[in-house]
């Protein structure tokens, strides 16, 4: 059976396995359990610089495993306010945790609207089992 990890129901999710869990006018931003477990152990994650704007859907910051470099991507349009500076000595908390001390970034919102873009826990559960292994 294909992995699908946690998918906790308050947060919304792009196809690119990312997650954002808005905070009246500001999104918290990471990868989903089953990116984390795609990419293996995390070995580094280079974070967005603090005033970055980052753009829906495009590259937000890096994360490196022992398997392969991938883009992260910005879930929603916005300026980074707060990145998790944790995860420099610690990449591995995204592996351990990815929906909480694995968080990636906090961005101020430029437009809230675009959550609709993003699917929510149930169409992502559908998403992710659509998936070729």
């Amino acid at each position: 059976m294909k992995y699908i990890g946690k998918i906790p129901e308050e947060l919304k999710y792009t196809k690119e396995h990312e997650w954002v869990k808005i905070e009246s006018a500001h999104g918290v931003i990471g990868i989903t359990d089953y990116a984390q477990h795609a990419l293996t152990d995390i070995v580094f994650v280079e974070l967005p610089q603090v005033g970055k704007k980052a753009g829906q859907f495009k590259p937000l910051c890096v994360v490196e495993s022992v398997k392969s470099v991938s883009d992260i991507f910005a879930p929603v349009s916005g300026d980074v306010v707060e990145v998790n500076d944790n995860l420099s000595n610690n990449p591995e908390h995204v592996n351990q945790d990815p929906y909480g001390i694995g968080w990636i970034a906090k961005i101020k919102v430029f437009d809230e609207s675009e959550v609709k873009n993003l699917m929510n826990a149930e169409e992502y559960k559908k998403y992710l089992e659509g998936l070729e292994h």
